[in-house]
């Protein structure tokens, strides 16, 4: 039986890489928008990571006629009262990159102990298929913001993302250790369970 196709609903090089890696060994061909001659994005508009998720499956899913998906995930920092969230990418304006968000970051927390740096990535997943059937599902994986940017894999927060168990953030550990523990991670692996079932 032929591939299916699967489109991964981001204009994110570095998530879209990502989630490349995570679908490995699934039967599906998998595409990212641009390889549609899809260059639009939609407007982030929701609430909650779930509305964003969704609100992104249904478009690129209209736009494409092809099985879907989509996650909107972001940072929750207990010091900044669940911020930055569902804002992590917008952070600071739109005049910032990764790296200038992880400085904003790492300055709103200045002088804030360790034990009060806690945080936790969220990812949440909506599968649209062609028919108009919608899933969700979701993963979150808990640690702390170190003090500096510490590695230089993954994208976003990962260099300041520290996880306790594996001893180092998601900058330092190497890519398969932080996909068997991340909230994308997490959250495609019950997504492919999804996939998969008939």
């Amino acid at each position: 039986m032929p591939p299916v196709d699967l489109l991964l609903a981001t204009q994110n090089p570095g998530k879209l890489a990502e989630m490349r890696l995570l679908a490995e060994g699934l039967p599906f061909r998998v595409l990212g928008p641009r390889e549609l001659g899809i260059g639009e994005a939609p407007e982030e508009t929701g609430a909650t990571f779930i509305e964003n998720a969704v609100l992104k499956a249904r478009h690129y899913a209209r736009l494409s006629g092809r099985l879907t998906v989509a996650d909107d995930s972001g940072l929750s920092v207990d010091a900044l009262g669940g911020g930055p969230g569902l804002y992590s990418a917008r952070f600071g304006g739109p005049g910032l990159d990764d790296a200038g968000r992880t400085a904003l970051l790492l300055e709103r927390l200045r002088g804030v102990p360790p034990e009060r740096r806690t945080a936790r990535f969220r990812c949440v997943i909506a599968i649209v298929e062609p028919g108009g059937r919608e899933q969700l599902v979701e993963g979150v994986v808990e640690g702390r913001i170190a003090d500096a940017p510490r590695g230089d894999g993954g994208f976003g927060y990962d260099p300041v993302f520290f996880y306790s168990p594996l001893g180092g953030t998601f900058g330092e550990i190497d890519a398969e250790a932080k996909h068997r523990v991340s909230h994308r991670g997490a959250a495609a692996r019950a997504a492919a369970a999804l996939l998969l079932t008939p």
